[in-house]
């Protein structure tokens, strides 16, 4: 199991090659890219000359000694207008491109999830199976897989709550991933959004079992807000969660998306912090082989 996280926080303020090489430093084994939004000339990864950056960053992370282990693409994957989705989708399989050539086993892709779920479950299904059919030649082309990821969306009456979305529930999840019928089609795993949804921890992960779970989302919440943060320091009860992962034979990585620990500290700090927060996934993973 390699250890990895998502390098979003570090390449907004030091690049592309400052957060790769900060997070091999800090000992981790892999990286998760955040490719987090839609095409942009300015930025290396997405501009006229991408494919030779991106084989320079491949080499950087080979030099360094770490490598990228999956992606994530842009988010939110509609808006319902047909002409921003038009980009969208061309920005996602552009993200599976730079994924496959870092060398990523998966890039996470979000399902869509423009309207409000609980009116049009059924018809957020259609789209959405219609959507990862969509892209399963892409991922022959690039020898990549797509990650369907669980999701929540904001109470439409105030938006101050959270509520359920696609894949929120267990049933729905596997659905999502069975339906496409493809091995390219997995599941992406995000702990914080099973507690913010309030689904059963236990429930989520035997349901998705081994086969179908082959990526993770791993950070810390309240319950309450989609902290992002770092495992031990708020509500999620991580020894169950390890317990449950070894219990159905995950054999995938693990990877933290909890990138709001960095907030608050100052930029010099960051290496620290990295190096932390890399020594709590060692933990966490002693925890799945022992518990």
């Amino acid at each position: 199991m390699l250890l990895s996280t998502q390098t979003q926080a570090l390449q907004g303020k030091f690049g592309y090659e400052g957060a790769v090489r900060m997070l091999a430093r800090a000992g981790y084994d892999a990286y998760d890219m955040s490719l987090f939004h839609p095409l942009s000339a300015d930025d290396p990864l997405y501009g006229e000359g991408y494919i030779e950056y991106a084989e320079e960053l491949k080499r950087i992370s080979k030099e360094a000694g770490i490598v990228c282990n999956q992606a994530h693409a842009p988010f939110p994957s509609s808006t319902g207008e047909q002409a921003q989705d038009k980009k969208i989708f061309d920005s996602i399989v552009h993200a599976m491109h730079i994924a496959s050539i870092l060398g990523a086993k998966c890039i996470i892709v979000h399902p869509k999830q423009h309207l409000p779920y609980r009116e049009n479950a059924e018809e957020l299904k259609r789209i959405n199976n219609e959507f990862y059919k969509s892209l399963i030649p892409y991922c022959e082309k690039y020898d990549i897989n797509v990650a369907v990821e669980n999701m929540w969306q904001m109470n439409p009456i105030g938006r101050k709550t959270i509520v359920d979305s696609t894949c929120s529930r267990v049933e729905e999840f596997c659905e999502y991933v069975d339906m496409q019928n493809s091995p390219r089609i997995v599941a992406c795993l995000d702990i914080g959004h099973v507690s913010l949804c309030g689904e059963d921890m236990a429930t989520m992960i035997r349901g998705l079992g081994g086969k179908r779970l082959k990526a993770l989302h791993v950070h810390d919440t309240d319950g309450y807000r989609d902290l992002h943060t770092l495992p031990f320091t708020s509500e999620n009860d991580f020894a169950l969660i390890m317990r449950l992962f070894a219990e159905i034979g995950y054999e995938g990585d693990l990877t933290f998306e909890a990138d709001h620990f960095y907030h608050g500290f100052p930029a010099e700090m960051y290496a620290d912090v990295a190096e932390f927060m890399q020594k709590t996934g060692r933990q966490l993973i002693r925890m799945m082989k022992t518990e």
